[in-house]
């Protein structure tokens, strides 16, 4: 996400040049990521200073990272010196998938991004995660940069809302996934995105959109091909029950 979209932001604003590499629904290769890092690269070449990694992975089809490829990849990135980001807008449906506990995640890395809006139902509202070190300099860049919010009490009262009765209840979101994604013919998905490829059909991503959408059903066309479903709290089981027989009445090759 962090190199697809935010319309170049990294190196726009900070000079930033991003390498990513392929990789099956967006799933953390260790080693492949190590290999690729270069931290000290001499004069010609980019040198490596920081790994992001995405968890739930939006483009792969909300993928949950391996906790033991993180691992793996923390210890190394420790060796070359490199710092480690987690872009963890969706981190609490990796966390109620995987049932691996927050700070399990939180601990590999040197700063973590979430999100309250995605999945979580609050208004709006992200958040950094470091040292007290970091986020004294990260709060100058935020002002520099124009980020800043006043008198966002109300948000923060959402956001609470949101984190103490929201987090558990994802299961269902998963839940409703695995269904859209059987209408599909396709297997489970970890979380609650769907990835649809429609290549087979005929018709295109941003076709089939539309297609949809004249059917009461909103999804997103990314890419040529790609079509992106995605479960959330708004949703009841009798909204998925009508999405499903849509999906089976609209996918004809």
């Amino acid at each position: 996400h962090i190199a697809r979209a935010e319309l170049g932001a990294g190196a726009a604003f900070s000079g930033i040049t991003t390498r990513t590499f392929p990789s099956m629904h967006g799933k953390l290769s260790a080693q492949t990521a190590l290999d690729l890092a270069h931290p000290d690269a001499g004069p010609y070449l980019v040198s490596t200073k920081a790994i992001a990694v995405e968890d739930t992975h939006n483009f792969g089809g909300g993928t949950v990272q391996s906790i033991d490829e993180i691992k793996k990849l923390h210890s190394g990135a420790k060796d070359m010196n490199l710092t480690l980001h987690m872009d963890g807008a969706r981190i609490w449906n990796a966390h109620v998938a995987s049932g691996n506990p927050l700070s399990e995640y939180a601990k590999y890395f040197d700063t973590m991004s979430v999100c309250f809006s995605k999945g979580l139902g609050a208004p709006v509202g992200s958040m950094l995660l470091s040292t007290k070190e970091r986020i004294t300099e990260a709060r100058i860049w935020r002002k520099r940069y124009g980020a800043g919010m006043r008198q966002i009490g109300i948000l923060a009262g959402a956001i609470n809302y949101a984190l103490d009765h929201n987090i558990e209840r994802l299961k269902i979101d998963h839940e409703q996934a695995a269904k859209i994604a059987a209408a599909c013919g396709l297997p489970k998905p970890d979380t609650n995105i769907v990835a649809l490829d429609v290549s087979k059909f005929p018709f295109d991503a941003a076709q089939y959109a539309n297609i949809l959408k004249e059917n009461g059903v909103l999804a997103g066309a990314l890419g040529k091909n790609f079509v992106r479903l995605v479960t959330h709290m708004d949703l009841t089981n009798e909204d998925i029950d009508q999405v499903c027989e849509i999906l089976k009445r609209t996918l004809v090759a």
